[in-house]
């Protein structure tokens, strides 16, 4: 599944206390340059600090008690799993989050719905490039004692999430949910956040909770539910954890696709699978796609586009502009099997083929705008102006740029033009349908 680098439109902010600190702060979502990750900017010693949201910036000996805290000179920050998670879980990949105090604001109601309303406000906007991803080839676990955390290969990003409660109103509880922005905002965001009346006083000897109360948390006793609100959905204690395990897991530093199944686990035990799949992750050899993308490579394009061999004739995609415009290149080899026939002793690129070149480069604008573009195909539908200026021959490099005319429904319309060294070799408006596979 291919995962588009997406940011905000412009800043949004908020202005709370936070849940454990009680201290008042305000957050800002800001916009953030492609391959940027999510990025904390606090106020430190010496200034302002930025702490990129991995797990290398967890404090050594933090246990994850109640909260998820980074850490980077000098400047400390409590309980950023559900602003993470939010992030994540809206598929947003580069964002600065300006804070001014020790802890984001707790969302009024416990859950971050508020977070998700602020995001959709400042608008979600895609940055045109593939994001880079760390996706689970084989199984990894952690384990300790009764809590154990499990990560299978799979397409996307699943939670399956398991809870054992002595207390009856929760219980035993499982969910499960393939996390996509949609799956996110409907299931997960407006879960609370929950804890036990027995451990609300040992919280407060910690010097937790301090922003705690009936209206950002639900209170368990006895089988009670102590707010005046009722239950969101019967399982909302089970889906909370899975929006805490969602924040936790963008401390791997990149977006994750994976099947984790989790047991009784709580922010300790996620931040240390987050961080073994760090690990994994900075070991690995990464080539496609590279960790830091400035084009669409080869293995991004054929995540969308259906062709292959001898009939994928683009290599890389050098800019797009969602909607607007595409710059693809196609290189000319002399071992193009069209030049066995086209012709004998006389190689020179059908124009057709650059046609159909200049084509694929508009289908990857278009499906990159489309939801599962594995499931759809792009059907050429005419061709106008078509006029083909010098020959194309082995050695050359074409360039294909190609604007949007106009897109109603799945119709549209393109105007492309093909350069070698400059000059203009061909050029076309490019009619094309949408079709499910």
């Amino acid at each position: 599944m291919l995962i588009l680098q997406k940011t905000l439109g412009r800043r949004v902010a908020m202005t709370g206390r936070g849940l454990h600190s009680g201290s008042e702060a305000v957050v800002a979502f800001c916009p953030a340059p492609p391959n940027t990750g999510l990025v904390f900017r606090v106020p430190g010693p010496d200034g302002r600090v930025e702490i990129p949201a991995r797990a290398e910036c967890v404090p050594a000996g933090h246990h994850g008690v109640r909260n998820t805290t980074l850490e980077r000179g000098g400047a400390r920050i409590l309980t950023v799993e559900h602003v993470l998670s939010a992030l994540s879980g809206m598929g947003v990949t580069n964002c600065y989050v300006e804070l001014d105090g020790p802890e984001p604001p707790e969302p009024r109601a416990g859950s971050t719905l508020e977070f998700v309303a602020l995001l959709d406000e400042a608008g979600i906007v895609d940055q045109g490039l593939p994001a880079a991803f760390y996706r689970v080839d084989v199984p990894v676990s952690y384990r300790d004692g009764d809590v154990s955390l499990e990560v299978a290969p799979d397409d996307g990003l699943r939670v399956t999430f398991h809870i054992d409660y002595d207390d009856p109103l929760i219980g035993v509880q499982v969910a499960s949910f393939l996390i996509t922005p949609e799956v996110y905002r409907r299931e997960i965001a407006p879960c609370r956040t929950f804890a036990l009346q027995r451990d609300v006083e040992k919280l407060k000897a910690m010097g937790l909770g301090k922003g705690g109360t009936l209206d950002n948390a639900m209170v368990v006793a006895d089988g009670q539910l102590l707010n005046d609100t009722p239950l969101r959905f019967p399982d909302e204690f089970v889906r909370h954890k899975i929006l805490d395990l969602i924040g936790d897991l963008a401390l791997v530093g990149v977006p994750l696709q994976g099947h984790v199944t989790a047991r009784r686990s709580g922010h300790d035990a996620n931040i240390r699978l987050a961080s073994l799949l760090a690990e994994k992750e900075r070991r690995g050899t990464r080539i496609y796609p590279s960790r830091a993308p400035v084009y669409w490579d080869i293995a991004s394009i054929m995540k969308v586009m259906p062709h292959r061999y001898p009939l994928l004739l683009v290599d890389r995609i050098l800019e797009l502009e969602t909607g607007k415009r595409v710059v693809g290149i196609k290189n000319v080899s002399i071992n193009e099997p069209f030049f066995v026939g086209h012709f004998p002793g006389h190689p020179i690129m059908p124009a057709v083929l650059i046609t159909e070149a200049m084509a694929q480069v508009g289908g990857v604008l278009l499906m990159s705008s489309v939801d599962h573009p594995e499931t759809k195909l792009v059907y050429f539908s005419g061709i106008d102006g078509a006029r083909f200026r010098r020959p194309v021959t082995p050695g050359d490099q074409i360039r294909f740029e190609l604007e949007l005319v106009k897109l109603r429904g799945p119709l549209c319309k393109m105007r492309g033009c093909a350069f070698v060294d400059g000059e203009l070799v061909a050029e076309a408006d490019l009619m094309s349908t949408i079709v499910d596979r």
